[in-house]
């Protein structure tokens, strides 16, 4: 299965989001391929960082466009990330053409929201002969529990046509932080963590099997 981890706003957190997923694959024993589309390239750092340091189990990043259609070609059980910026049209588009399902995280902002509006608008113009599911759920939620915008720019986000809401949240938490600096899923650096516990959440959402 191909997701991609998308939206056209930066520091949505989107090439974390992706990390602690792949790791936590891996961890499962799911064959994982990871793409990095990103000009920015956190998401290649941070794997980078993770080889250096000598953890297990090990990533590889590619950011060939070409590998990604070939890899949507294969009838296998290969979990794949695509971590997307804007910069990249033609990789994004591409990813989004042979994506089946879209993962949006968004932060807790107006600004976030509208982004994401043009982002699901790319998305419409570019799916053509299927419609991979559209999931976006709130990421680097305040922690603060008087902070309304958190729960504001979660009802616009449950308004948005064609945007299936999950329902849970990661939190902004200097665990994810701590963790990716030193190429550690936040599941590595503190198990019992409430980092750790959003982040298993997310993914056994996504991958229930």
């Amino acid at each position: 299965m191909i997701t991609l981890i998308g939206n056209l706003k930066g520091g949505t957190g989107k090439s974390t989001v992706a990390f602690n997923l792949a790791v936590w694959l891996q961890t499962s024993g799911k064959e994982v391929r990871l793409f990095d589309f990103d000009p920015q390239k956190t998401l290649t750092d941070v794997v980078d960082v993770r080889l250096d340091e000598g953890y297990e189990p090990q990533l590889k990043v590619i950011d060939s466009v070409a590998e990604l259609r070939a890899v949507a070609e294969q009838d296998n059980n290969v979990e794949v990330l695509v971590d997307v910026g804007v910069s990249d049209m033609e990789a994004l588009t591409t990813a989004i053409a042979l994506a089946d399902r879209i993962v949006v995280p968004v932060q807790p902002s107006q600004a976030d929201v509208w982004s994401t509006q043009r982002f699901l608008s790319i998305v419409r113009k570019h799916v053509t002969d299927k419609k991979p599911p559209l999931l976006g759920f709130i990421n680097r939620a305040d922690t603060h529990h008087q902070v309304r915008e958190t729960e504001e720019s979660e009802e616009a986000l449950q308004s948005l046509p064609g945007l299936t809401h999950l329902p849970l949240r990661l939190y902004q938490r200097t665990a994810f932080r701590r963790s990716f600096s030193e190429g550690l899923a936040v599941f590595e650096l503190g198990p019992s963590s409430k980092a750790a516990w959003e982040v298993m959440k997310l993914a056994k959402y996504l991958y229930p099997q």
